[in-house]
């Protein structure tokens, strides 16, 4: 954790927020500023900075975020179909520098996302 982190702190309690999911590993919430009906942040409870970090280590940690998605989802009756985005770095239009998911549906997405 790193004190000066949105994400770690609301992981941390230090932030009180309503977790749609909580374990040991990842947390999900939903977004303050939504993009579609169903916009679910999953996050790791540790401190990675975005996807560019990642390494074969980080597997199991990452099988668990695709996990705890598809169960959101499902939870949300995204029966039709989802989107999970993972921005890195600005230009790729992360703002918080915390690896986050971005779980997206309840209506149809077009290709190419902005």
């Amino acid at each position: 954790m790193t004190t000066d982190c949105l994400f770690c702190r609301m992981a941390s309690g230090e932030i009180p927020v309503a977790k749609v999911h909580e374990d040991d590993l990842v947390f999900a919430i939903r977004d303050i500023n939504p993009q579609a009906p169903t916009h679910v942040l999953v996050l790791p409870v540790a401190h990675i900075g975005s996807a560019a970090e990642l390494t074969e280590a980080d597997a199991p940690l990452l099988g668990r975020l695709f996990s705890v998605a598809a169960k959101i989802a499902q939870q949300d009756g995204l029966e039709g179909g989802w989107r999970l985005v993972s921005n890195v770095g600005p230009d790729g239009g992360q703002t918080v520098p915390h690896l986050h998911m971005h779980l997206l549906g309840g209506r149809s997405m077009h290709w190419p996302p902005g």
